[in-house]
């Protein structure tokens, strides 16, 4: 028998037995692949930082990149989140580039819908647990995934102060005064305290428009009035709540609360007590694009500062 045969017969024996088993393993190990790769894509997802964002109208032309309008009608179920908007000041797509995904609540959800001062501390109270679990609306994120970050803004009417008030205030009375502003959110305080490993962000309500007399009548009369006065107390308010070593927070003992000063970046620092970037020829309290793009370069490193001294301290 030549030795040719003999290695062609050796050949076949070995392809016939051991390929079999070759398959068997590799089909054996296909699981565990799928395993790994399922178990890879879970930690990549819970590694994501969840920011919540809850807003109305001017929250969500902050979030939105500039151009034309995209999203957020009313009646969709998701009034007020725009992809893009003329306002946009792109927060959401430089949030998203460090790292974050960014939830949302605004009009026509449950948890979304009344964001006014005097709502937070029942909003707070009553559904802390599925704030922290929403994704977008009323929706939740899968099971064992949470926000980290929560923030929260009023809109600009929730500046129309009608006086100081009397102390200590009434948390969840609609009348604007500052006694009742200071009031609702020294409420939150205790909540959030019991959160330690959530970090609040709390942005100041955008300044209104100054008011234009309309008219040759309204224009002369308004010679002979002084301003109004509710811009003064939204002042007071504001600095009250900005104010690290006498205000809101000058007591609290933990790093995980921080106010974001929308209402001083849009007043330009202070050198008015109304908007800098109001819209339609400054008769519109909406900010402009400006106005949110400026206030959105700014959120990012206060954020990132934020998030190193809560994330450096007991939490």
């Amino acid at each position: 028998m030549s030795l040719i045969p003999v290695c062609e017969v050796l050949k076949n024996y070995l392809w016939r037995h051991y390929s079999v088993w070759v398959l068997v393993a590799f089909i054996a190990l296909l699981p565990l692949s799928t395993q790994a790769q399922s178990q890879k894509e879970g930690a990549e997802m819970a590694s994501v930082s969840h920011l919540l964002f809850i807003h109305h109208s001017c929250g969500g032309a902050l979030l939105a990149d500039p151009g034309e309008k995209e999203g957020g009608q009313k009646g969709s179920g998701n009034r007020c989140i725009y992809g893009v908007h003329p306002n946009g000041g792109g927060l959401r797509t430089l949030l998203e580039g460090q790292g974050y995904q960014v939830n949302e609540l605004s009009y026509e959800s449950r948890l979304g819908e009344d964001t006014d001062i005097e709502h937070w501390r029942m909003k707070f109270a009553n559904h802390m647990n599925d704030l922290l679990r929403t994704g977008n609306q009323d929706d939740f994120l899968p099971e064992g995934q949470n926000n980290t970050i929560v923030a929260f803004k009023s809109c600009y009417p929730n500046n129309d102060y009608v006086g100081m008030g009397s102390e200590p205030g009434n948390p969840d009375s609609a009348e604007r005064t500052v006694a009742n502003s200071k009031a609702a959110y020294n409420s939150l305080l205790p909540l959030f305290k019991e959160q330690p490993d959530v970090l609040f962000v709390a942005l100041t309500p955008p300044p209104r428009a100054k008011p234009k007399p309309q008219g040759f009548k309204a224009k002369i009369k308004a010679l002979f009035q002084s301003e109004p006065k509710d811009a003064e107390y939204a002042r007071v308010f504001n600095t009250w709540i900005t104010d690290a070593e006498n205000g809101w927070l000058a007591n609290y003992p933990l790093n995980n609360v921080v106010v974001f000063d929308f209402y001083d970046i849009l007043t330009d620092g202070g050198k008015s007590d109304w908007s800098r970037y109001a819209t339609r020829s400054g008769a519109d309290s909406h900010p402009s694009k400006a106005g949110n793009a400026l206030a959105a370069e700014v959120f990012i490193p206060f954020l990132a500062e934020s998030v190193e001294k809560w994330e450096g301290g007991t939490h």
